[in-house]
C-alpha cells in the first residue's frame, strides 16, 4: 500500500488574517434597537489603523499584519507551530527536502577543534580535494575561533577559503558554493550480508529512495538490517507511512488524535514483510516522522532499538497555503505508537542504550549478526571492515602510550562501561559478565572533553580477546576481537 503523496501538510488553504470571531456580546443584547458590536477583526484594523497613524516612530503596515500574526501563533504555545512568509516558506521546503546551498560536507565540533566526518559524493568540497578527518583552522582567513556567525552559507557560485590540517600538514583550499540535493537514503553491504540503510531525513522522495535500496539490499543477498535514524529531524510523514508499510505487512502503524478527541489508528493492510531481523539506531536527535517509523517497528515487534532516548516530538503539523504565498505551519494532530504511547517531550526509549555513535554503530552490527568485526581510524574517522563511516575509534597518543575510547572498547567486547566515582575507575563489562576497573591514579585510564579513554596493553591485559595494533606513519589504530 502507498499513502498519498499529499501529505497532511497541504491539505488547505485560507486568507491571512481571515479568521472571523464571533461578535462581542452587548450589556443590552435583549434590547430590540441594539447597536450592532464590533467584531475582533474591527479591533485589529482599529488599533492598526491608530499606530499606523499616531504612533511616534514609523511603523509599516506589513510588519504590523507580521506582528499581529507571529503573536497569535506564538499565543498557542506551541514550539512547531510557525507562519512563514513567501521566501521563508521556500526555504523551508528547501531545507524539508534536504536542498540547499553549501559545499557538501558534514563537521563536527569537539569544542577545541572543527573537523570534517564526511564529505557528500560528487559534492564542491570532494572536487576541490577536502577529505573526511581534516581540521579545519580557518575559513576565508577567520579563525575557528575567532568566528561570530556561520560562514559556511552562502550564495551559489560564491567562493569560500578554508585552512585545513591533515596529518601534520596545513593546506588552503578554495571551494565554490552550490546547490546541494542530498539524498535521502544510503545504503551499503557489510560483513556477512548484514544491510546498513541510513535515513537522514523524510523528503518527498524518501520512501521511493527506499524502496530502491532495500531492492538493492535484497538483491545483494541481505540477511539482517541496521536502520540508522540517527539525527533524523523527520519530514514528511507519508514518506515514514510508505516506508514502515515495506516492513510491515498488516498493523498499526501509529493513532492519531486531532482536535475532536478522537483516537483514531492509521493501519496498514498490505505491506509487505521485511522478513530479516531488524536493529534502529537511534539518539536524541531522532524526531517526529522518525520517531513515528520508530515506534511502529519496535510495537511491532520488527526491530530491536540501541542508542540513545529519542527528541521527543509527538505532534503531526499542516500546512495551509495562504494566498499571499505564505505558509501557517500548524500543529493539528497528536500520534502515540502502536502501544498508545504519547511520548511528547519525554522521547522514546531504547531497548540498549548505548552512549557514543561509534559504540552505538558496533553494537547494532553485532546484535545484526556481524561476529568478526575490525574498526580502524582515529580520533576524526571510523572505518568498520573497511568500509567508512560516521564516527571515530577516540585514539589518543601520549608518548608511547596509546588509548582508544572506552565507549567503543567495551563495544568491542559486547559489553558497556560505568564510572567509579569513589575510587575514580573506569569500569567495563563485556558481555559475559566480566568487569575490570582502569583506574586514572595510574594513568591506565585519562579523561578529555568529558570522554574517558583506556590504555590498549592495559585493556588487553584484562581482556585478552582484544588484538590492536597502531601505524605511527598514517597515525591510524585498528581493533578487532579474536
Amino acid at each position: 500500500m502507498k499513502f498519498s503523496k499529499l501529505t497532511t501538510a497541504l491539505l488547505s488553504s485560507c486568507l491571512a488574517l481571515s479568521i472571523v470571531f464571533s461578535p462581542i456580546a452587548s450589556a443590552a443584547d435583549t434590547a430590540a434597537d441594539t447597536v450592532p458590536a464590533s467584531t475582533e477583526m474591527d479591533i485589529i484594523k482599529e488599533v492598526m489603523d491608530y499606530l499606523e497613524n499616531y504612533n511616534l516612530t514609523e511603523v509599516e503596515k506589513a510588519a504590523l499584519v507580521r506582528a499581529a500574526i507571529d503573536g497569535m501563533v506564538y499565543s498557542l504555545e506551541d514550539p512547531y507551530s510557525q507562519y512563514f512568509d513567501a521566501e521563508e516558506s521556500e526555504a523551508f521546503m528547501h531545507q524539508v527536502d534536504l536542498e540547499y546551498v553549501g559545499i557538501g560536507i558534514k563537521l563536527q565540533y569537539t569544542g577545541k577543534e572543527l573537523y570534517i566526518e564526511e564529505v557528500l559524493p560528487n559534492s564542491p568540497a570532494e572536487k576541490a580535494g577536502l577529505k573526511r578527518g581534516d581540521t579545519i583552522l580557518k575559513i576565508n582567513g577567520v579563525k575557528i575561533a575567532d568566528l561570530d556567525g556561520d560562514e559556511m552559507t552562502g550564495v551559489a557560485g560564491s567562493k569560500m577559503t578554508l585552512l585545513v590540517q591533515r596529518n601534520g600538514i596545513t593546506k588552503s583550499f578554495s571551494v565554490t558554493r552550490n546547490e546541494i540535493a542530498s539524498t535521502s537514503v544510503t545504503g551499503t553491504i557489510i560483513g556477512p550480508k548484514i544491510a546498513y540503510v541510513a535515513i537522514s531525513g523524510f523528503s518527498a522522495s524518501s520512501d521511493e529512495e527506499f524502496t530502491a535500496v532495500l531492492k538493492q539490499m535484497r538483491e545483494s543477498g541481505m540477511k539482517s538490517m541496521v536502520l540508522d535514524l540517527r539525527d533524523n529531524p523527520g519530514g514528511y510523514m507519508d514518506a515514514a507511512l510508505n516506508i514502515a508499510s515495506e516492513f510491515i505487512d498488516k498493523g498499526v502503524m501509529m493513532y492519531t488524535e486531532d482536535n475532536s478527541g478522537v483516537l483514531s489508528p492509521t493501519v496498514i493492510t498490505d505491506g509487505s514483510k521485511i522478513n530479516v531481523p531488524v536493529v534502529i539506531l537511534m539518539n536524541e536527535y531522532s524526531a517526529s516522522a522518525s520517531e513515528a517509523l520508530t515506534g511502529a517497528l519496535h510495537d511491532n515487534k520488527l526491530a530491536t532499538v540501541v542508542g540513545t532516548t529519542s527528541f521527543g516530538k509527538a505532534r503531526i503539523q499542516s500546512l495551509f497555503t495562504l494566498s499571499n504565498g505564505s505558509t501557517l505551519k500548524l500543529t493539528t494532530q497528536k500520534y502515540l505508537t502502536p502501544s498508545k504511547e504519547d511520548f511528547n517531550h519525554i522521547g522514546l526509549t531504547p531497548d540498549i542504550e548505548v552512549q557514543g555513535k561509534t559504540a552505538q554503530l558496533i553494537t547494532a552490527l553485532q546484535l545484526a549478526g556481524m561476529t568478526t568485526l575490525e574498526a580502524s581510524g582515529d580520533n576524526h574517522i571510523l572505518n568498520i571492515n573497511g568500509a567508512p563511516f560516521a564516527g571515530n575509534v577516540g585514539l589518543i597518543k601520549q608518548g608511547n602510550t596509546i588509548y582508544a575510547s572506552s565507549r567503543v572498547l567495551a563495544a568491542m567486547v559486547q559489553g558497556d562501561v560505568s564510572w567509579d566515582a569513589k575510587n575514580k575507575k573506569v569500569i567495563v563489562t563485556n558481555g559475559a559478565g566480566k568487569s575490570a576497573g582502569f583506574a586514572m591514579s595510574t594513568k591506565e585510564a585519562i579523561s578529555q572533553n568529558d570522554e574517558t579513554y583506556i590504555q590498549l596493553d592495559s585493556f588487553k591485559k584484562k581482556f585478552p580477546t582484544l588484538v590492536w595494533s597502531y601505524n605511527a606513519s598514517q597515525n591510524q589504530l585498528k581493533l578487532s576481537i579474536k
